[in-house]
């Protein structure tokens, strides 16, 4: 499955015309995740985000009692 993201990470605004823009891909050309952002600095600064050591990214949620995760 490749999955397809249009909505920058760093500022949660989406990109028009994703191909235009720059993007970060992982995966292996027919299943992967295509992340899309607003510009460089923004791709950069998600790229500096913590990554383990198998490359991949460490998304941190919210472990307190009253979280529901959804989805």
């Amino acid at each position: 499955m490749h999955i397809r993201v249009t909505i920058d990470p760093i500022t949660q605004q989406e990109v028009s015309n994703p191909d235009m823009h720059p993007c970060v891909y992982q995966g292996n050309g027919v299943d992967g995740l295509e992340i899309y952002f607003e510009n460089e600095q923004n791709r950069d600064e998600f790229l500096h985000w913590s990554h383990n050591d198998d490359g991949r990214i460490t998304l941190q949620g919210d472990s307190s009692d009253d979280y529901v995760a959804e989805g």
